[in-house]
């Protein structure tokens, strides 16, 4: 692979987009994980994309702020509404996120139904144009993101349900034009599933795990001439993959010898100590039975 080859000038925005989705998507995706409503992040987003698609249709500027408002408020209405149904099914909220997603999904399909390049819009939301990463974008991208920490990370137990929610209909919103539908998935779930297992310095693994994957499948994609977004899901996936399986050995190692030797010790001290009292116990009546006897 000659890098030479590669332009920087295109790989440095695409990776800097990757690092600002990463930075808000594995904190939101730790909570998803801990909440087990994770095809949440499909559901919004694709709610998201149909608020796209809609402002496109009624014949808006793409990248305008009528798109940007329109998108926003479709995943706001989606958020508030599993908001809703968490609280009153709560017993069957993943199903209904499922429900959600595919009619987003359908959706989309109705909407581009008379569009002749509706096969293209409908690739650019799912898979995205992360190599297309303007700096213009990048920075508004990462205001919001700011924002976004900055009232999780200071204000999270306030949040409550609806707050998070709303959160993450606001980055999901942002994120989903930046790289696409499945990049947003994959960097809100591998990640945090990969580290699920530690318990110190798990936010900080799964970032570093997130920047690797978007760093290495970004350089391959170029590379090879592959499409960037379905490169990086996987490079994230194997990643996470190895990152897992070194994380298990160093968790299991340790609590499996202690148990082993403790295991041995234990029978070899009662033994030990069982011989012993049974010798003083046997011999303390026949030195009785002598003296009687004399």
């Amino acid at each position: 692979m000659n890098l030479d080859a590669i332009s920087i000038s295109i790989l440095l925005p695409a990776f800097a987009a990757g690092l600002l989705v990463t930075s808000t998507h594995v904190p939101l995706g730790m909570q998803v994980l801990a909440r087990g409503i994770v095809f949440i992040d499909l559901a919004i987003a694709q709610i998201a994309g149909c608020g796209v698609l809609l402002a496109d249709q009624m014949g808006f500027e793409a990248e305008g702020i009528a798109v940007q408002i329109a998108a926003l408020a479709a995943a706001l209405g989606g958020a508030l509404l599993l908001t809703w149904t968490e609280r009153i099914w709560p017993d069957v909220q993943e199903a209904v996120i499922g429900v959600v997603f595919i009619l987003g999904a359908t959706g989309s399909v109705l909407l581009l139904a008379s569009n002749v390049h509706g096969s293209e819009h409908l690739r650019d939301l799912l898979v995205g144009q992360i190599l297309w990463a303007r700096p213009s974008r990048l920075l508004w991208a990462a205001l919001v993101y700011a924002v976004i920490l900055f009232l999780w990370f200071g204000w999270k137990e306030r949040l409550g349900r609806t707050g998070f929610y709303v959160l993450f209909a606001l980055a999901v919103t942002v994120s989903v034009q930046l790289v696409g539908l499945y990049l947003v998935f994959a960097t809100l779930i591998v990640p945090p599933l990969a580290t699920r297992k530690m318990t110190r310095r798990r936010l900080a693994a799964a970032w570093a795990i997130g920047a690797a994957g978007y760093a290495v499948g970004l350089v391959v994609s170029t590379a090879l001439d592959l499409p960037s977004g379905p490169v990086i899901v996987w490079t994230l996936v194997i990643l996470s993959l190895a990152s897992y399986a070194l994380l298990s050995r160093k968790f299991a190692a340790p609590s499996a010898k202690p148990r082993s030797a403790a295991t041995s010790e234990k029978p070899r001290s009662a033994a030990t100590s069982a011989k012993p009292r049974s010798a003083a116990t046997s011999a303390t009546p026949r030195s009785r039975a002598g003296g009687r006897r004399g």
